[in-house]
């Protein structure tokens, strides 16, 4: 807990280096100070980079002539960004957008495009902020770098320094192929969805960059976002209004008075009966449906639950081979109090047949196999004892979340209940500690840090969302699966192995990690210390002993023990070598925070709901 206050102080100066810009939905001259007033940086990131913003036409600069002198920008390059052939052409007020190239600079903990204006009549910092510039400087910020202007009115001739809203890509930005950040203000009518159009661009990049909440979020005039671009700016600007055009008038139809229907009545009363028939028909047909489904609903019940038959009680007979087991079911009703229409009953039959007849290309540890169900779903299968089946299937029904491995379904056999079956969601790529050991197909830094945000969400919704909680016990990096889209779950809650060469954690009947100091550990410790292993095996790509001896020795550095070649140096012969994206001062951050997760007494260990506030700002 010592290094904690450390830890949130790196973790604030480098929240903004990974582009983590949000959106400022208050007014243009209002005073608030909110996150997204202005786009941070910090000393981590290049110091500028070439970038764009849009700027509007109106009534004052019509022209691209008087633009370019608006940003000093030569009206050729106006001209030929934007598609454009005079620079006297008058363009159309607040509708034809112009694209300006700007150098933007990280100055102290903010990007800016840095301009100046001289006042040439009399007008408000406010309308030089919101009308001039159009949002793309808040009032407050004209106002705190012109701090000889009065307050309301500048004097005419003077000229203000105008730092304009930008932003640089950072490294985790880059690494998805993001090369330019350019400031678009909003006006009335504009939405998201338009402006992906605009740009070319998805609607979940522009959302993410700018932390908006999907699917629509709302967006204010005389605001900004960030418009994130992996080629130069190319506007479209024929996109068609999702409203329609306002008339001056509505068009009208005349209406003809209908005839008057001189049909005989016969064909009233004929229409009526065939009408009265159909509607019989129709609910005699609901009638025999319900009647039905009800009677095979009853047969599904009873299949699942054993049907009417006595449920044998589990033997204690020797474990029985895979192989010769049938299909059978062991289990009470009140058992599956809660899942028991959501997990499904295999058969013997179905799990031979997932798994080849248990082959041994199948097996993928110890008494695991993967396997393949109809319809092509990929499973792993877990034989164990049934004592074992009955806790994890009780634990199951109790919790839900998409970072923890699902549970499918049981299987049962007939002539042995003390063994049975359980089947998993089959993770993609397979665990972590074999993502780790591939060095053919490493995983990219971001990926990582997605992964440990991840394993600590599964952890903390255990530890502090369910009742009763629970703790996992048994974290490392060989029972945390990986999708295929390298988003983790946790395995083995209770018992769930995959096949990884990785040590164990192993625990005692009073649930205490064999071999550490645990007197007062409580469960939420016990597994903040294992997370803090797993977080140096997600930046190192090593293995270490489950007691973290080795890992300890190689962050000394964080301690002031710092050998030849100073912390940052010792940090990065740290990290995996194959790792070429990483922002050093988001792995500086994470090994801080494993740091204090390993620490000796347990009390001085940050808690699961510490940990995600951590891992949030480098996500």
């Amino acid at each position: 807990m010592k290094y904690f206050w450390f830890l949130i102080l790196v973790c604030n100066i480098i929240s903004s280096s990974h582009a983590q810009q949000y959106y400022d939905p208050s007014d243009c001259p209002s005073n608030k100070t909110i996150p997204g007033s202005r786009y941070t940086c910090n000393s981590f990131q290049d110091s500028s980079c070439k970038t764009f913003l849009v700027y509007r036409a109106n009534q004052h600069f019509q022209t691209i002539s008087r633009i370019s002198e608006l940003f000093n920008v030569d009206s050729d390059v106006l001209l030929h960004l934007n598609n454009l052939t005079s620079p006297s052409e008058l363009l159309q007020p607040a509708a034809r957008e112009v694209l300006v190239p700007i150098v933007c600079s990280c100055s102290g903990q903010y990007f800016q495009a840095n301009f100046s204006y001289t006042i040439s009549d009399t007008t408000s910092m406010s309308e030089i902020a919101c009308g001039v510039f159009e949002g793309l400087v808040k009032l407050p910020t004209l106002a705190e770098e012109n701090p000889s202007a009065e307050s309301n009115y500048a004097k005419v001739g003077s000229k203000l320094r105008v730092p304009l809203k930008c932003a640089c890509p950072d490294n985790s930005t880059a690494s998805r192929g993001i090369k330019y950040l350019v400031t678009y203000p909003f006006v009335e009518d504009d939405e998201t969805a338009v402006l992906s159009e605009k740009f070319v661009i998805s609607t979940e990049d522009l959302l993410a960059v700018n932390h908006l909440e999907p699917p629509k979020p709302t967006v204010y005039p005389n605001t900004t976002v960030l418009v994130p671009l992996r080629a130069e700016p190319i506007i479209i600007l024929n996109i068609p209004s999702s409203t329609p055009p306002p008339s001056a008038f509505l068009p009208t139809i005349t209406v003809e008075k209908p005839m008057k229907n001189k049909k005989p009545r016969n064909f009233y009363v004929a229409g009526s009966v065939i009408g009265f028939s159909l509607v019989l028909v129709a609910v005699i047909a609901c009638i025999l449906y319900i009647k039905a489904l009800k009677k095979w609903k009853s047969k599904k019940y009873q299949s699942f639950n054993g049907g009417s038959s006595p449920i044998p009680s589990p033997t204690r007979s020797s474990p029985k081979s895979p192989a010769t087991g049938r299909s059978s079911i062991c289990l009470s009703p009140d058992l599956l109090v809660g899942i028991k229409f959501s997990l499904f009953n295999y058969r013997m039959e179905e799990i031979k047949r997932a798994t080849r007849d248990f082959s041994e290309e199948n097996k993928v540890g110890s008494q695991v196999y993967k396997g393949v169900m109809m319809d092509n779903v990929k499973v792993m299968i877990k034989q164990m004892r049934f004592e074992d089946t009955r806790r994890i299937i009780d634990m199951h029904s109790k919790i839900n979340h998409i970072n923890i491995v699902k549970l499918l379904g049981v299987c049962y056999g007939e002539d042995d209940c003390s063994w049975s079956y359980l089947v998993f969601e089959y993770p993609g790529n397979g665990c972590l500690r074999d993502c780790l050991s591939n060095p053919s197909s490493p995983l990219k830094w971001y990926q990582r840090a997605q992964i440990a945000f991840d394993i600590a969400t599964g952890l903390h919704y255990l530890n502090c969302c369910t009742f009763p909680s629970y703790a996992h016990r048994n974290l490392h990096s060989g029972n945390i699966s990986v999708t295929a889209n390298f988003r983790a779950k946790l395995g083995e809650i209770g018992a769930f192995p995959l096949n990884c060469s990785s040590k164990r954690i192993c625990y005692n009947d009073n649930q205490n990690v064999t071999g550490w100091d645990t007197s007062s550990m409580t469960h939420e410790k016990i597994d903040v210390f294992a997370f803090g292993i797993v977080l140096l095996e997600l930046i190192s790509a090593r293995e270490d002993n489950m007691e973290g001896k080795s890992f300890k020795e190689s962050i000394r550095f964080l301690g002031g023990e710092a050998s030849e070649g100073g912390c940052l140096e010792q940090l990065r012969s740290f990290m995996d070598p194959s790792l070429k994206d990483y922002s050093l001062a988001g792995a500086l951050c994470l090994v801080v925070l494993a740091k204090a997760c390993l620490e000796d007494d347990p009390l001085h260990r940050p808690s699961m709901d510490d940990i995600i506030k951590v891992l949030a700002r480098v996500v």
